[in-house]
């Protein structure tokens, strides 16, 4: 394996790491408004659930981010020239989630709270949604010319293979949330998560195989079809340990879904980093699009030395905040009042 194809599988891991783990963080932000009804200490149990953790999440985003441009800057540049109006709006959908947890509670007002529950909302239906549909866009290739540039009109990203891809990651992080909160909860909030996730079952296990197959059939090869049984065996693995009141077991074949899903896609890009629906000559590839043998060399002793670290603090805080949480853990908001406003 030579350093291209090293940091091509390393930006795999890296992007799978992000949505094993941050999949069930936009999960946790989609059904906050049906697992938190009926009072505020409901929604802060399922806050709190990914409260110690979310923005640890976020690092691996931002680790691949960095490893693909330093790696592929031809990949890094034609992708975000070709998905700049997505990636902007999932960028914009980020921050105003950030900001929505962040300051949620900073204020102890119903209207404040519940604006920043529709910024939650919204800053993780939208990237949950949008995950799929550039990946699925990815995969299938874009109309790049011999220059490397992007072509196409915006409107051409949105074909039915894009939009099924969009809505089997918002399927399957709505499902990894629900699995999530159902080991990360108790009492009535569990219950709700547990009834949740069986109803998501229903819709999610026919289209996360309906996209699997396409991508199989469509841009697959012949190994690629281990990770597709992994995701399928995980689906159904995590189904039954469900419906058995196995939480840790649950979790862990839904994770095992997301992560065999992701390997699919990459698996079924390489060699091409973006291939072109012009002409196969115009593709990026792991060797046209990559940085210099050098700099590939120095970015892989600094991976060596750092992702360990990184790896073992991130497992150490997920420890730490194991246990369950109900609504008895949670203490009264502490909040500040809201400002009024006097005519003088």
């Amino acid at each position: 394996m030579g350093l291209q194809e090293f940091w091509f599988v390393l930006i795999g891991v890296l992007f799978t790491g992000y949505f094993v783990l941050e999949g069930f963080d936009f999960g946790v932000g989609m059904l906050m408004p049906i697992l938190g009804r009926g009072s505020d200490t409901r929604r802060r149990v399922v806050l709190n659930t990914i409260g110690p953790v979310w923005d640890g999440n976020e690092v691996w985003l931002i680790t691949a981010g960095g490893a693909l441009f330093a790696a592929f800057p031809e990949w890094y540049a034609s992708m975000f020239s070709g998905f700049y109006l997505a990636l902007l709006l999932l960028l914009v959908a980020l921050i105003l989630r950030i900001c929505a947890i962040e300051y949620r509670g900073k204020i102890d007002d119903p209207r404040w709270r519940a604006r920043c529950d529709l910024g939650i909302g919204i800053g993780s239906w939208v990237p949950a949604l949008a995950w799929g549909w550039v990946f699925a866009n990815i995969v299938r290739g874009v109309p790049l010319d011999a220059d490397k540039q992007f072509t196409g009109a915006f409107g051409e990203l949105f074909g039915p293979y894009a939009l099924l891809g969009a809505l089997t990651t918002g399927l399957l992080f709505a499902l990894h949330g629900a699995v999530f909160l159902a080991l990360k909860t108790a009492g009535e909030v569990r219950d709700d998560a547990h009834r949740a996730a069986r109803l998501l079952l229903v819709p999610t296990a026919p289209v996360v195989a309906g996209f699997g197959l396409w991508t199989q059939f469509a841009y697959g090869s012949g190994w690629t079809w281990i990770p597709l049984a992994l995701a399928v065996f995980g689906l159904l693995g995590g189904a039954a340990a469900l419906l058995a009141g196995r939480d840790g077991w649950s979790f862990t074949g839904t994770a095992l879904t997301v992560l065999a899903a992701t390997a699919l896609l990459f698996g079924a890009l390489f060699p091409d980093v973006l291939p072109s629906t012009i002409d196969p000559a115009f593709n990026l590839t792991v060797d046209n699009a990559s940085s210099t043998p050098y700099t590939l060399k120095v970015m892989s002793w600094a991976a060596v030395i750092v992702t360990p670290v990184v790896l073992g603090y991130q497992a150490w805080t997920y420890w730490v905040f194991r246990k369950r949480i109900s609504v008895e853990h949670i203490p009264p908001g502490i909040g500040l009042p809201p400002r009024v406003v006097t005519e003088e």
